[in-house]
């Protein structure tokens, strides 16, 4: 078999051009770049303004939080009374001569909670030269016994240990019967206990000649013993529930029918959940105890 070679594709080739023949003429590239200036001016108009805004803004920041004319001169403190307004300012990680607005109000309110008086803290400039801190503390209302002696407040809290040797507490009336373990496992149940018992003695407190109680004693069932503040008398009120109201004043009748030298005598008064039962224990006539009282 014989194989015939293939002819060879005739190919033609373009004559060639020169290159600068391909580029637009002079005045095509001027208008071109006219028309794209025009475009694009608008943007750098607005890229222009804020970059000089920026520059500006970084010199304004740069010069007030440098500049001497912000030195702090003073720190006042308000609305302390168990905190010293040297306390408060020990504890501040800023100084005077300090700029004013380099001072983190965030950072400065922070470090004031480790104090166990203040429930909150809020900073702000006065300017020129003065930071204000307003201190909020917690108001101890009560006493409890948890393990030591803690004060609490109004909605139960126990914020700090008190310290009797400054008068922590004193005339506030203390809280007994409380589990320390309990606290422990579940500080919000013993909470809402503590609040409740508050809850009563201030109820007490609205009726007219009713003893001054020293001490509130809540047993593991929850029933409440009021213990006045002069003879430790004894009021076994039970359980603190929609009934805790009516059985005080029943009480009310059977105080008022005891005479002074009785009430004196009295050791414990029991109001039955039956409104027309109350049981007085007294101490017996000459009893020493009462001598002493």
């Amino acid at each position: 078999m014989v194989v015939k070679p293939r002819a060879k594709a005739n190919r033609r080739v373009a004559p060639s051009v020169p290159l600068w023949t391909r580029l637009p003429k002079p005045s095509a590239i001027v208008i071109g770049c006219g028309r794209v200036l025009r475009r694009s001016l608008p943007a750098m108009i607005v890229i222009g303004a804020v970059t000089a805004i920026g520059g500006s803004a970084w010199a304004g920041y740069r010069f007030v939080t440098t500049s001497s004319r912000f030195a702090i001169t003073s720190i006042d403190v308000h609305g302390n009374k168990h905190v010293s307004a040297d306390q408060v300012r020990a504890v501040l990680p800023v100084a005077i001569g300090d700029n004013v607005f380099s001072a983190n109000l965030d950072s400065l309110t922070r470090e004031l909670h480790a104090n166990p008086w203040v429930a909150s803290a809020e900073a702000h400039r006065m300017l020129p030269h003065t930071l204000v801190i307003e201190i909020h503390e917690h108001e101890a209302v009560a006493v409890a016994e948890l393990g030591g002696l803690y004060l609490v407040d109004a909605k139960g809290l126990p914020f700090k240990r008190a310290q009797i040797d400054a008068d922590d507490g004193a005339g506030l009336p203390i809280i007994t019967g409380l589990d320390r373990t309990a606290f422990l496992a579940d500080p919000a149940s013993t909470g809402k206990t503590i609040a409740s018992a508050l809850e009563a003695l201030t109820t007490w407190t609205t009726g007219k000649d009713r003893p001054t109680i020293g001490e509130i004693h809540v047993d593991l069932h929850g029933a409440l013993t009021l213990h006045t503040y002069e003879s430790a008398t004894a009021i076994q009120l039970g359980s603190i529930d929609a009934g805790l109201a009516a059985r005080m004043r029943t009480f009310d009748v059977a105080w008022a029918q005891l005479d002074p030298a009785e009430r004196t005598r009295a050791r414990a008064i029991h109001l039955d959940p039956r409104l027309d039962h109350v049981t007085v224990a007294f101490s017996p006539a000459g009893d020493p105890q009462q001598k002493d009282q």
